[in-house]
């Protein structure tokens, strides 16, 4: 059976066909001529005219629709959702993507910064939702909301953005120029014209890295939308095009933010803080012979304490070979700060593989002034505060009065935004915080789960652990409540708790292990309340554990504190003891938990780790308390995988649950 087509009204359908024929190694042969044009199928039919027709087999025709079935599938799927963001003062707009069920959406920083913290969202549904902010990546231009009024919203499917390939099909979705009215949004189709591409801030807080290029076109409007592969998984977030100089007019070169970059910074954007990207504390150059090699180096920086120098070749970073120095600004910037990355370097033929501990491309104060503004200054005196009304007989009534000029940053003739009562509850603003809300409830929820499996009645005395130091030599703890002292092959050492704790860093070598368990004692004791404003970072990945861990960070006398809780069981799993940016923490590693009495659970392995190399594993044999409790030995340590597996995973905060 052959199937008649007019190239005159059919060629989308024979451009198609060729496509898919070549996709699927189909054999077609094309022939051009001056009067006509002749399209050979697989069997060998042709046909010519003056129309200009053409055969093929029903079986490619199928193939065709097929194809297009698929394709229209994928977009259909796709679209549910898509969302299109509008600043409820009509300050602009853009497109968002949801990623959870209960509203957890994903957008461009520069979309949510003119709608501030609450916004309106619609959806292919032709419903409008409110949302309000929750984190925010200045740098790499990614912001996170939260839609709310549902918990069944529908979801993009994520998918690994590092396995797009040049020539790969991929469809944009989004709200180009704020048309949709109605929430239907636009479509548009093309392929990826390239991969790991990195764009220079050019004077801003933006640095594209590691980004997707495509020819599907994404013009204003289209900023944070989603763009999607073949089969309408979610591959990255759109952020920026490259427009016709006249007009901001889309000329086929688009960028989006990969999604695996984005899912790097999941954890931190949902501490509803301002989070920062990473930098090495190196730059790097190509050499004479086409390497990428080492040109400065800062001496405090992590990776000159793990052995990095001026002119070390880098070989790999983040376990992605490096080649050229686009490659290494590409891979470097997909990283949080705070992370710790591998990274191999090779120097006069030996090759070292590390981890290091990045560092922030930007200060804290910086960023935040960079996003917020700067601190407020206290008013001198006689100046006018803002909301100050004139009193009675101060104007001369001669004289008309002229209206008052607009504040700073208040945009004329513009309605005054009215936030429901819904989206207010979700919204605490306190400065260094894109919404402190989603960071109190993230915090409350991890001591809430880390009280409830270690138990909460500690005692406010003196604790004694004794048991063995690296597996033979027996040590002995005395925790004080004014004093902390050690019995080991290095010791005895004993420190003065009312001192500074950062020039007592004993034993030698350590970087302060018994100032570290002296913190660890006194957070089972008292939880949080001596330990500062106490927020909650996100979720860094730590050896030997499958998921991110949770983190909060503290302050105890002088030193800054890392507190790492397993996502399963709550257990605190390590600490990070930080008394000088200079040198290595000392951290805590703690595993083989074991209930002691009343309630308490208590690790009963504690491995005492600076850098990369361990100073100490305890392996505690008792625990005695002064209030006359002590620990029951057991006769078999509990399987940490079987627990894990057996209390599920943890759950993060919506609209109906409760860096350094």
């Amino acid at each position: 059976m052959k199937v008649y087509v007019s190239v005159s009204t059919n060629i989308f359908v024979l451009f198609a066909a060729a496509v898919t024929a070549w996709s699927q190694d189909v054999a077609v042969g094309v022939a051009d001529s001056t009067d006509n044009a002749e399209i050979v199928a697989a069997d060998g039919a042709r046909a010519t005219g003056g129309e200009t027709e053409t055969t093929f087999d029903a079986a490619a025709l199928a193939e065709v629709r097929a194809a297009e079935g698929h394709r229209i599938a994928a977009v259909n799927k796709a679209v549910q959702a898509a969302v299109a963001v509008f600043s409820p003062g009509g300050g602009g707009g853009g497109s968002g993507v949801v990623i959870t069920p209960d509203g957890y959406a994903l957008t461009n920083f520069h979309v949510v910064k003119p709608a501030g913290n609450y916004m309106h969202c619609g959806m292919a549904d032709g419903r409008r939702y409110d949302a309000v902010l929750v984190g925010i990546d200045p740098t790499g231009d990614v912001a996170l909301i939260k839609l709310l009024g549902r918990d069944d919203f529908p979801v993009a499917e994520i998918t690994d953005s590092d396995q797009l390939r040049v020539g790969d099909w991929c469809f944009a979705v989004g709200n180009p120029f704020l048309l949709a009215t109605d929430f239907k949004p636009t479509v548009t189709f093309g392929v990826v014209s390239g991969v790991h591409r990195y764009q220079y801030p050019a004077g801003t807080l933006l640095e594209y890295a590691d980004c997707i290029q495509t020819d599907a076109a994404i013009n204003p409007g289209n900023s944070g939308g989603p763009l999607f592969d073949s089969l309408g998984r979610l591959v990255g977030i759109n952020g920026r095009g490259s427009f016709e100089k006249r007009g901001r007019v889309n000329v086929g070169v688009g960028y989006a933010i990969s999604i695996n970059q984005i899912q790097h910074f999941m954890g931190y954007l949902r501490s509803g803080r301002i989070v920062d990207h990473a930098t090495l504390g190196a730059t790097v150059r190509t050499s004479d012979e086409g390497r990428v090699v080492v040109q400065n180096i800062l001496r405090g920086c992590d990776a000159f304490r793990r052995g990095l120098r001026y002119g070390d070749e880098i070989i790999s970073f983040g376990n992605r070979d490096v080649t050229t120095v686009n490659g290494f600004k590409n891979v470097l910037g997909i990283y949080p700060r705070g992370w710790r990355v591998p990274l191999s370097y090779r120097r006069d033929g030996e090759r070292f593989d590390v981890l290091v501990r990045l560092k922030g491309v930007h200060s804290p104060e910086q960023l935040i002034e960079a996003v917020q503004g700067p601190r407020a200054q206290p008013p001198g005196p006689g100046r006018p505060q803002p909301g100050d009304q004139p009193k009675p007989g101060d104007q001369d009534p001669k004289k008309p009065q002229r209206p008052m000029p607009p504040r700073p940053g208040q945009r004329p003739g513009r309605p005054k935004v009215v936030v429901p009562a819904e989206a207010k509850k979700l919204i605490e603003t306190k400065r260094g915080y894109a919404n402190y809300y989603f960071n109190r409830v993230l915090r409350e929820q991890v001591l809430s789960k880390f009280l409830a499996v270690t138990g909460q009645d500690y005692p406010d005395s003196a604790w004694h652990i004794k048991g063995k130091f690296n597996g033979n030599a027996e040590f002995g703890l005395e925790l004080q409540t004014d004093f902390v002292t050690g019995r080991y092959p290095e010791g005895p050492d004993r420190i003065d708790l009312s001192k500074d704790l950062d020039t007592q860093l004993a034993p030698i070598g350590s970087h302060g292990m018994l100032a570290s368990l002296h913190a660890w004692q006194r957070f089972l004791i008292t939880g949080s309340k001596e330990f500062g404003d106490v927020y909650y970072l996100g979720t860094v990945p730590i050896a030997g554990h499958d998921q991110p861990c949770h983190v909060l960070i503290g302050t105890y006398n002088v030193l800054e504190l890392r507190f790492i809780f397993d996502p399963n069981n709550g257990h605190l799993v390590a600490m990070e003891i930080f008394s000088t940016a200079d040198i290595d923490p000392c951290e805590l590693y703690f595993a083989d938990f074991r209930e002691v009495g009343n309630g308490r659970t208590l690790p009963h392995q504690i491995e005492v780790r600076v850098g990369l190399k361990t100073f100490a594993m305890l392996t505690v044999s008792d625990f005695v308390f002064d209030d006359g409790s002590k620990s029951k030995p057991a006769d078999k340590p509990p399987n940490p995988k079987a627990e894990n597996d057996a209390t599920g995973a943890n759950t993060v905060p919506n609209a109906t649950t409760t860096e350094s």
